[in-house]
């Protein structure tokens, strides 16, 4: 899913257009920036308009509003495969996703040009205007009436939301109801809306009056009308057997005649499947190409223990495996045939063979390290995947710092302090079910934070997404100046997992390797000794003078940066929302900032 303000992703040809001076310069900048940017000559600048438009991937025209307009007007196709486009204007004050907003990244490179000019980026899309997500931006095929469905969705109309299954989507406004059938009942449900309801469509694609909007998500051909948009889940694979030397053409035709017999839509494969020997079989690999799918191939051992229901022993003397297409349809890219169901059998041409299985959806579970408080230091991934989700789970503290970024529709499960491993059950369970969840934590979510109760909750239905944020132990480093320029452990001096007895002997093995230490959970009204106790065994193996640095709340607006030694820290100005990095032997104070050198130096 694509949103302007996080997508990091950059066309791989982009073409600059500039008719003056100005524009040339920032041009220049962009050029210098990105090294598949470049400026495109031409006799005038429509002629280098035109050529970067049939050349290029996207284009930024340094150019009024209106000749763009008039050049590229005659040009245009098929949004789907048009280039995008991006007007700056000549002060570079505001950079104009044009054409291709969604289909063609041109809001995500309106912001990536804003940001290198810093311009202002001006996003004309209305999905992405307030804040929703786009029914072409969800990273699936979609097709029929996707203008008039997103028009309802904006407009608040109601919109009934119709799936085979409970596939993660993001989050969707309140007005788009969704309705997921008994599976037996699915196929009826999908397709009780008459297409030759005169009321359907008033002529323009949208609805008349009482028209009932609705979205469909489903691999299956279902009917179209003016009310319709479907999106096209990657539910099937097709497993693929052929005798070497097949043509492309055969393969192609014997899936699309195998899917259509099915009713089945194409645009919902997640990739062909077969065994090793085939992964270079030239007629299945053009295929999967043309498709736009990968080709998933496992070893003849792993096929064969796959049960199957037309096994056959000519296909095992030839390849080592009594099926080929059923059993790699089945294993599909989870390798877990449990999860699916065989639709089609193998069918078979002359040369070639198809099956196609069904995959159940999986949950996503993205753990979001939201970094140490600040919104600068939160990642664009960080804020892609809370855009992502459909539900958030979290501390209620840390999910008030996120709640601005997060889509209209979002369930928020938010819960106070002591309560993580009922946080961490809550979002292995809305995964589970078929959602999209992000479980959130300050810092990075791996680090004394909520990856590691969840994932021990986690099983293979679950899809997990870490998504890296910067530390405590980062944040304080950066403010201290430079204390981690070498070595350096992290240890938590909380009792309330570990024993004391865990905890010592772990402070006396840094403090005899000689690392830098960082202090996490240091100290609380009810834990209030431990520091000082850790601070003695490290003393053992340091001199008085290290510096000790305390940085409390780092990046939040009651921030705070101390700086003492061994010998004279105050353990009174530290409490649970500090960290206390120790130096080592070799760290030392520089100009008022904690500084250990990189160079190693050896001791008997």
């Amino acid at each position: 899913m694509t949103d302007p303000s996080t997508d990091t992703s950059t066309p791989e040809r982009i073409g600059l257009v500039a008719a003056t001076a100005a524009g040339r310069r920032h041009a220049d900048v962009l050029a210098r920036a990105w090294p598949q940017a470049r400026v495109v000559p031409g006799a005038s600048v429509a002629d280098a308009l035109r050529t970067a438009w049939t050349e290029c991937d996207a284009v930024v025209a340094f150019l009024a509003t209106g000749a763009v307009v008039r050049i590229l007007g005659p040009l245009l196709r098929d949004k789907r495969t048009d280039p995008a486009v991006v007007v700056v204007d000549e002060a570079a004050r505001h950079a104009v996703a044009l054409l291709g907003g969604h289909a063609g990244g041109g809001n995500a490179l309106a912001a990536r040009v804003a940001a290198l000019l810093d311009a202002e980026p001006v996003v004309t899309t209305a999905t992405d205007a307030v804040g929703l997500p786009g029914l072409d931006t969800l990273g699936w095929p979609v097709e029929g009436a996707v203008a008039a469905v997103a028009r309802a969705i904006l407009d608040g109309e109601p919109v009934r939301l119709i799936a085979d299954a409970a596939w993660p989507l993001p989050a969707l406004p309140e007005n788009v109801r969704a309705d997921l059938p008994d599976p037996a009942d699915a196929p009826d449900d999908l397709a009780d809306h008459d297409a030759d309801d005169p009321a359907a469509d008033d002529g323009a694609g949208r609805g008349g009056e009482g028209a009932a909007y609705r979205l469909l998500v489903t691999d299956r051909v279902v009917p179209l009308d003016g009310c319709t948009a479907v999106l096209r889940p990657p539910s099937l694979v097709a497993g693929v057997g052929a005798s070497r030397g097949v043509a492309a053409a055969e393969v192609a035709d014997l899936l699309h005649r195998v899917l259509a017999d099915a009713g089945l839509s194409p645009a919902s494969l997640r990739c062909l499947a077969s065994a090793d020997v085939k992964a270079d079989e030239a007629g299945i690999v053009a295929t999967a190409e043309a498709l736009r799918v990968p080709l998933v191939t496992r070893p003849a051992a792993q096929l064969a223990a796959v049960d199957v229901p037309h096994p056959s022993e000519v296909v095992r003397a030839a390849v080592g495996t009594p099926s080929v297409a059923e059993a790699a349809a089945l294993l599909g890219t989870t390798g877990r045939p449990a999860d699916a169901e065989l639709l089609v059998p193998k069918t078979a041409s002359a040369m070639a063979t198809v099956a196609v299985a069904r995959h159940a959806p999986r949950g996503r579970l993205a753990l979001v390290g939201l970094g140490p408080g600040a919104p600068d230091l939160r990642t664009p991934r960080a804020v892609a995947e809370l855009r992502r989700a459909a539900v958030v789970v979290g501390l209620d503290q840390y999910l008030d710092q996120v709640r601005d970024v997060l889509r209209p529709g979002t369930r928020v499960l938010a819960s106070g302090l002591g309560a993580e491993q009922a946080r961490a059950r809550a979002a292995v369970s809305e995964a589970a079910a078929g959602r999209a969840v992000a479980l959130v934590g300050s810092g990075d979510a791996g680090v004394y934070a909520m990856a590691s109760p969840a994932l021990e909750y986690a099983d293979e239905r679950i899809d997990v997404v870490g998504v890296p944020g910067v530390t405590a132990a980062l944040a304080a480093g950066a403010l201290l100046g430079a204390p981690l320029g070498h070595d350096h452990a992290y240890l938590s001096l909380s009792d309330l997992h570990t024993p004391w007895e865990v905890i010592q002997r772990r402070l006396t093995a840094a403090a005899e390797g000689d690392f830098v230490v960082l202090l996490y959970n240091p100290r609380s009204r009810a834990r209030d000794w431990q520091l000082g106790a850790a601070l003695k065994i490290l003393g053992r193996h340091r001199p008085p003078s290290t510096p000790v640095g305390v940085v409390r709340n780092a990046s939040r607006p009651d921030e705070s940066v101390h700086l003492a030694t061994l010998a004279d820290l105050d353990v009174t100005v530290v409490d649970m929302y500090g960290v206390v990095v120790v130096g080592n032997s070799d760290t030392r104070v520089v100009a008022g900032r904690m500084v250990t050198p990189r160079g190693y130096r050896w001791r008997s």
